[in-house]
């Protein structure tokens, strides 16, 4: 699961970020959506932030979207594992994947007590071993015209299990490109994600 990220202004986020600014979106954006893109700090469900995706022309670029499908409720994680045959994510899975950059994501232990009852536990920073940048897969649509996206999960790494059950599911350095081509097929991309993580308790 993921439903908050942090986006830091480093040396290798600040160039997407400009990036993404530099976009016609932006300014389609800020006439029909009220909240503020997001170029730094915590992202959250709904908020506008740096997408990387490939343009009308076959190139990689950075657009601003919206983290979340609309459907009865909002859908900001998808399942690796059913995103191919599941209705609101198999037209993306096939066509539109694309790549969310972020420092780390966090995650609050799922607990439960004596008493069956679940509750959330601790807030913890969890990133790639060894990597300054999360690269999140995901999947993107486009609702009223206006690009969304949301972010892929798998089953956690075991290093990690006991704070979630789920990660989200994130390339390495050198398969980011790879992933966002529509001629890509994100089955066997998905076997090179990254699953050694570390995490650190947060407040």
């Amino acid at each position: 699961m993921c439903c908050r990220y942090w986006l830091e202004e480093s040396n290798e986020l600040k160039p997407i970020v400009d990036r993404m600014m530099k976009s016609p979106l932006v300014s389609k954006w800020h006439k029909s959506y009220a909240a503020p893109i997001k170029m730094s700090g915590e992202i959250r469900p709904a908020d506008l932030a740096p997408v990387i995706a490939m343009n009308m022309g076959g190139k990689k670029s950075v657009f601003p979207m919206k983290w979340g499908f609309t459907e009865k409720s909002l859908l900001m994680n998808a399942r690796a594992e059913t995103a191919a045959v599941k209705p609101a994510f198999k037209e993306a899975w096939a066509r539109h994947r694309c790549i969310i950059p972020a420092s780390y994501y966090f995650e609050w232990e799922h607990l439960i007590s004596n008493d069956g009852k679940k509750h959330t536990g601790d807030k913890y920073l969890i990133q790639p071993k060894d990597s300054r940048v999360t690269w999140l897969c995901g999947l993107y649509r486009f609702e009223n015209d206006m690009p969304v996206f949301t972010i892929l999960t798998r089953e956690a790494d075991e290093g990690i299990r006991f704070i979630h059950d789920r990660m989200p599911l994130i390339m390495p350095d050198y398969l980011v490109d790879e992933w966002i081509k529509p001629v890509a097929d994100p089955k066997l991309l998905i076997k090179e994600s990254v699953t050694e993580m570390i995490a650190e308790k947060t407040v």
